[in-house]
């Protein structure tokens, strides 16, 4: 019952009350004057009329007492806590991590939502075990020793970089056999992470569009004054400008997708996807969607698949993006061969952070790279050979792309390249939950020329 409806039951027991007590005196002196003006009572008899009438409504009277004491205690008894069972699935629901934790440091409980940040073995262990922050072990020390509210912003370098924000507080604990209270303390975790990258893609798609647009805007500019000028009436030099001015519209256009798309992955790439995924019909798919790109540049092309592979975690879209990039690149610098492998990784292949994972590995047979170079390959518009890259139509964009997504797959990639031999761009991606050791590890290679 609502705290006004009980007032307003308060408020009426009291006119009841004293009306009882009002009618109980009228009718005491409405007896005895009716015993004196009529005569026919005597006075022995109307006064025991009367005090029987004044003995009903004076009971009356004290028995709306105590149900206005009764309404009273309803209305100034302090409101019922939660049981604890009802706190604990309020909190079991929260969509955010929380932690609550004696005074000595330690985890009592700990949500449902916490267990994919710090895992659900953290119960009774101290913070400083599942949570490796100096700042927030800092907070935690603060309000245990007296300290009110803490906010503190930390990060998560591994698997992938996380932002989080953590909210500890102080808060009372029945501790002991006798119910006493005590110092505790609650963290909840917020997280950051999107609100960082947006941050951080702004700066960065600002920066690096306007430095990789700048040439060939200014290569459109140039030669749009030139056919306004002396090469208006010359058709041989206006069809040649204008085949370099589509040329240059189209490498501004990838430029702009491979940015975009980088952005939209760097985006998610702290939430891992959850679908199961064939590897090898992303292989298939990828490779029939190049075939005219092979065909036209002569390409022998070589694929491995084993059989029975088991499904990976991941998400397909994203996937068939890697293995066209890895595949596009080998195209491109491959020196007319190109070897594509998918398999089951051997254990003493796979990272053990990762488990049981698969790979596809992509090998071609052209130029090679430098040693120099390879721990640099990932990094946004880096290019071994700036003007080879722009002349095949690279944005300097394919190996950064591919390595955010591998990363958001909790995946990992090798590169390997001897000078005159080629490269080989492995990656490996771990099972979806449930994968089986496929039945066979190897089989035969399919060639198209």
């Amino acid at each position: 019952m609502s705290e006004r409806r009980l007032l307003q039951l308060r408020d009426l027991a009291r006119r009841t009350r004293a009306r009882d007590l009002l009618f109980a005196f009228l009718a005491l002196g409405a007896g005895l004057a009716a015993a004196l003006a009529f005569g026919g009572i005597g006075w022995r008899g109307g006064f025991l009329v009367a005090a029987g009438a004044g003995v009903v409504l004076l009971a009356r009277y004290f028995w709306g007492g105590r149900a206005l004491a009764t309404t009273d205690d309803l209305t100034q008894a302090p409101p019922q806590g939660l049981s604890l069972a009802t706190a604990e699935a309020l909190v079991e629901r929260l969509p955010e991590p929380l932690l609550v934790l004696d005074s000595e440091g330690r985890i009592l409980f700990s949500n449902s939502a916490s267990y994919s940040l710090l895992g659900s073995s953290g119960v009774r262990r101290h913070i400083s075990a599942v949570l490796r922050a100096p700042g927030v072990l800092e907070a935690v020390r603060l309000v245990l020793g007296g300290s009110g509210a803490q906010r503190v912003e930390y990060s998560i370098p591994v698997p992938v970089e996380r932002h989080m924000l953590a909210y500890v507080a102080p808060i009372p604990l029945r501790v002991g056999d006798n119910g006493a209270e005590g110092p505790g303390a609650i963290i909840v975790l917020h997280e950051l992470t999107a609100q960082k990258r947006l941050e951080q893609m702004r700066v960065d798609f600002v920066a690096n569009a306007s430095h990789e647009l700048r040439t060939p805007l200014a290569s459109l500019s140039g030669y749009i004054d030139t056919l306004r000028g002396h090469a208006r009436d010359d058709a041989v030099a206006r069809e040649r400008f204008l085949e370099i001015m589509g040329e240059q519209a189209g490498r501004m256009r990838r430029l702009i997708e491979d940015l975009l798309s980088l952005s939209r992955i760097e985006l998610n790439e702290h939430v891992r996807p959850e679908h199961a995924v064939d590897l090898g019909g992303v292989v298939r798919d990828v490779l029939d969607a190049l075939a005219p790109q092979v065909a036209a540049r002569g390409v022998e092309l070589e694929v491995e698949i084993a059989p029975d592979l088991p499904p990976v975690a991941g998400e397909r879209d994203e996937l068939i993006q890697v293995v066209q990039n890895l595949v596009d690149n080998a195209l491109k610098y491959g020196g007319g061969r190109v070897v594509i492998r998918a398999g089951a990784a051997a254990p003493s292949d796979a990272d053990v952070r990762h488990g049981r994972a698969n790979f596809v590995a992509v090998q071609d047979f052209g130029d090679g790279i430098a040693r120099a170079h390879l721990p640099r390959l990932t990094e946004r518009f880096y290019r071994v050979d700036v003007q080879r890259s722009r002349q095949t139509g690279g944005t300097g964009l394919g190996l950064a792309i591919v390595k955010h997504i591998v990363n958001r797959h909790r995946g990992w990639m090798s590169i390997e390249s001897q000078l005159g031999e080629g490269s080989t761009f492995t990656v490996f991606l771990p099972w979806a939950e449930g994968g089986e050791q496929p039945a066979r590890r190897s089989a035969p290679s399919e060639t198209a020329a």
